[in-house]
């Protein structure tokens, strides 16, 4: 054990060298930089295609053939990649009038999604419909206050999951809007909706404390905020504790760049939203130092199209 002499005499050697610039970082490190690459879309609305070429603002962008290409190419370039979507999968072309999602869950499967949540045009086919499209599922789907007790999606989704890639233990939970009024009764059937922010809150701190996350992902359909007293992105990241990052849905929102808030503790949440029908492909590149801090390094919604793939 070192004397008390001996340890200030070592500290004031230790500090004298990083005053005069000779301190030899490196020998700190055995601190590894992780690195975590979050690729994320929402509200696709069955646009299995790009938009057509009729001279409208969005013509010859989307479509699930330049979508996968562009996220082949970041999975290529990047080693540990998350892939996730916020709802409202279904509805919005005649892919889903004819087949009922199918075509549009094979895709999601096929471009490798690790989690996705439910957005409310996902009971358009009803609750058995959505559960009739689970089979042809390679991810899971994640709606922590929908109780589908006695439902025919009962034991098919589930409230979190986590992922572990590179070191690192991302947790990821879904969170859908109120049904009722916006979703005809029948549709939803026995579903039970939770008050959002209250669940958040419990799963996040699940999340947190008894699982060991390093990053607590919500993936919401609420809607990015409202002119009216309604829970949105914007409520949830002010009224929660735990969560590092909403990836939105439902309003449609393009955002430009990620919208950053401080929660109930003080702490940074951030909040990303990507329009709507396949158009963009949001990425948020993180580093997480040694002690799995996370800091984000570059964040920017990538146009899908033809152009971009180069």
């Amino acid at each position: 054990m070192l004397s008390r002499r001996s340890f200030l005499k070592k500290t004031a050697i230790g500090s004298g060298l990083v005053l005069a610039g000779g301190f030899p970082f490196e020998a700190l490190a055995g601190e590894k930089e992780h690195r975590l690459t979050i690729l994320h879309t929402n509200d696709v609305h069955s646009r299995l295609e790009p938009f057509p070429m009729d001279g409208g603002k969005l013509q010859g962008q989307g479509g699930v053939a330049w979508r996968s290409a562009l996220i082949r190419k970041i999975r290529s370039e990047q080693e540990h990649v998350l892939l996730l979507d916020a709802g409202d999968i279904f509805q919005g072309t005649p892919y889903f009038n004819l087949y009922k999602g199918e075509p549009e869950i094979k895709a999601l499967t096929m471009m490798g999604y690790d989690a996705v949540t439910m957005g409310n045009h996902d009971f358009d086919a009803g609750v058995e419909g959505f559960a009739a499209q689970l089979p042809h599922a390679g991810f899971p789907v994640l709606t922590a206050n929908y109780d589908f007790t006695a439902t025919a999606l009962e034991g098919k989704t589930q409230p979190f999951t986590v992922i572990k890639k590179g070191g690192l233990k991302i947790g990821i939970f879904g969170l859908g809007i109120q049904l009722k009024g916006l979703v005809p009764d029948d549709a939803f059937g026995k579903t039970k909706y939770l008050e959002p922010v209250q669940v958040a809150r419990t799963v996040a701190s699940r999340l947190k404390k008894r699982e060991g996350c390093d990053m607590i992902i919500c993936l919401s359909h609420l809607g990015y905020e409202y002119s009216h007293p309604k829970v949105s992105d914007t409520i949830l990241a002010k009224e929660t504790e735990d969560i590092d990052l909403i990836i939105g849905g439902h309003t449609h929102t393009f955002l430009d760049e990620p919208v950053v808030m401080k929660n109930r503790a003080g702490r940074d949440v951030t909040i990303n939203q990507v329009g709507w029908g396949g158009v963009r492909l949001g990425r948020l590149d993180y580093v997480f130092n040694s002690k799995k801090n996370a800091v984000l390094t570059n964040a920017h919604s990538v146009i899908v199209g033809k152009q971009t793939i180069g």
